[in-house]
């Protein structure tokens, strides 16, 4: 311990993330950022106000802290990035060599990883319903809408300009444009042309009509999606969502809590109501929706931007059963009597 230098753990995350930003893409940084922000709050819980201080027995107490709040996956994850942090704090002799080998790391069930959450039918069509009768065409409508009906990433609705959307082609383009803020994350392999059915069409347009902000961004481009600023960022996107997947937005809270003086219903606290759900599990629901609904993997593959290993391993949540019977509808629509 004492050939190491004190450092505070605030500075030395801050440190490891200037120097993961020229290699990571910005979402995986902006991951690893909240990750470690579990780790500084940790920190400042037990007074832990020097790196040189961390040793096996502070890890343990982080990993019982942090499994006693979220599900194994997450844990997991957090633990993964904790090692790669602690491996480069070693390097500048802020902790002991080695010590990442002792952030003991817990197994993973079949079907754990990457499968902890997805937004269910029944309950993506009841948020429709309701957005559709109290709060139709608004950017709300648009925001649920899109992220449902075609299963993309938050990242992607975020980079759609006012002139990607075709309403008489019914199809939205999709463009990587990473010097203009708007990358996507398979980069240019990712750039399709989405189709959109003729509601959702209408849908969109009644809310470019009478709800969107006629506003460009900073590179002087028209967003779909605005605030009245610009482009609007993924954190209000992820509190959009947040809002209107906690049940009592359109039922009753199963946790017995009053609405109206419920802390979950404070903006800045909305993702810690047990029952909100991130863009995240809309994505994986569509996915799965899609699927059930008989489509061709192929065909979601290509509009969902995911590969077919990546689909099978971390989206596709249906039954064994449930994909023969996919496969059977396929089968009889395309060659009916021949089948």
């Amino acid at each position: 311990m004492s050939d190491l230098d004190p450092i505070h753990p605030g500075k030395a995350v801050s440190m490891y993330l200037e120097h993961r930003r020229p290699e990571l893409a910005e979402k995986t940084l902006q991951n690893h950022r909240y990750r470690l922000e579990r780790f500084q709050e940790w920190a400042d819980e037990t007074n832990l106000e020097n790196m040189n201080s961390l040793g096996g027995r502070q890890l343990h107490e982080y990993r019982t802290w942090r499994s006693s709040e979220t599900v194994r996956v997450t844990l997991v994850n957090e633990l993964r990035t904790l090692q790669k942090f602690l491996e480069y704090c070693a390097t500048i002799e802020a902790v002991e060599d080695g010590l990442r080998e002792r952030v003991l790391i817990p197994k993973l069930e079949p079907g754990d990883e990457a499968k902890d959450e997805e937004l269910h039918t029944d309950r993506a069509e009841d948020i429709l319903n309701h957005l559709k009768k109290f709060q139709y065409a608004s950017r709300r409508h648009v925001v649920f809408a899109l992220l449902w009906h075609t299963g993309m990433r938050l990242g992607t609705l975020r980079s759609i300009d006012l002139q990607d959307f075709q309403p008489d082609s019914g199809c939205i383009d999709i463009k990587h444009r990473p010097d203009e803020d708007t990358p996507l994350k398979n980069k240019g392999a990712a750039e399709r042309s989405i189709s959109v059915s003729e509601q959702y069409c209408k849908i969109i347009q009644d809310y470019i009509q009478h709800h969107r902000h006629d506003v460009s961004d900073d590179y002087g481009r028209e967003p779909l999606i605005t605030s009245k600023y610009g482009r609007l960022t993924s954190t209000p996107i992820r509190q959009i969502i947040n809002r209107i997947t906690q049940p009592c937005y359109v039922g009753e809270c199963p946790h017995d809590k009053n609405p109206e003086t419920c802390e979950y219903q404070n903006w800045n606290n909305l993702q810690n109501c047990p029952s909100s759900r991130s863009p995240h599990t809309i994505r994986r629901g569509s996915i799965t929706h899609h699927l059930r609904k008989g489509a061709p993997q192929v065909v979601v593959e290509g509009r969902c931007d995911v590969s077919s290993d990546i689909l099978e391993k971390h989206y596709d949540e249906r039954t064994d059963r449930e994909k023969m019977e996919s496969r059977r509808k396929w089968l009889d629509k395309a060659f009916g009597d021949d089948y």
